[in-house]
């Protein structure tokens, strides 16, 4: 199979059921569930630049995530195959009822639009999701949400802006900084 052969129908089935009970289970936060779906855990986030790998690590992506933003859910808005991956595209809508890494919880709702690519290897085996999205517009909502009037709310403000800019200031994993460029030549 050459890089430009689509998998049969079956297969593409295969991989969307999958695809799709995983998102059902991170929703329903059955993380026995999501986590089966991969042989080996493996995310990759990168508006963070950062990379989950292991059953420990991602169950610990789950649960900051989930402690940040404990009713996150999501909205399909497409799926796509390719020779090796499912591409869906999805708002991420939630509320900031907890800390996100150093940012404190400002009370806020967020409606973001990402990019998932649920990767597959040779043996149709979920080796990793990879997923794309704005950083800038979750934080204008989430800020956008505090009454910047309200001096009761500056304190608040403050501390999310040192929480911000402590996150930024953290080394990108060096997995996805530190890449090849493909060999695209014609065969």
């Amino acid at each position: 199979m050459s890089e430009f052969d689509i998998p049969g129908p079956e297969v593409l089935a295969a991989r969307q059921k999958l695809v799709l009970d995983h998102f059902r289970d991170e929703v329903a936060q059955d993380w026995d569930a999501t986590l089966s779906t991969f042989p080996h855990p493996h995310y990759e986030v990168i508006a963070t630049m950062t990379v989950h790998d292991g059953d420990g690590a991602v169950r610990g992506y789950y649960q900051d995530t989930r402690t940040a933003f404990p009713d996150q859910h999501h909205e399909l808005i497409a799926l796509r195959h390719s020779a090796d991956a499912v591409v869906v595209e999805f708002w991420l809508l939630g509320t900031h009822l907890g800390p996100l890494g150093a940012i404190p919880a400002t009370g806020s709702r967020f409606r973001v639009r990402m990019a998932a690519y649920f990767v597959f290897d040779a043996d149709e085996k979920l080796v990793c999701e990879r997923i794309y999205f704005d950083t800038l517009s979750m934080l204008k909502q989430l800020i956008g949400g505090v009454d910047k009037k309200n001096p009761k709310n500056w304190p608040l403000l403050l501390r999310v802006a040192r929480g911000f800019f402590a996150m930024a200031g953290e080394e990108p994993d060096p997995r996805l900084v530190h890449t090849a460029e493909p060999d695209l030549r014609p065969v």
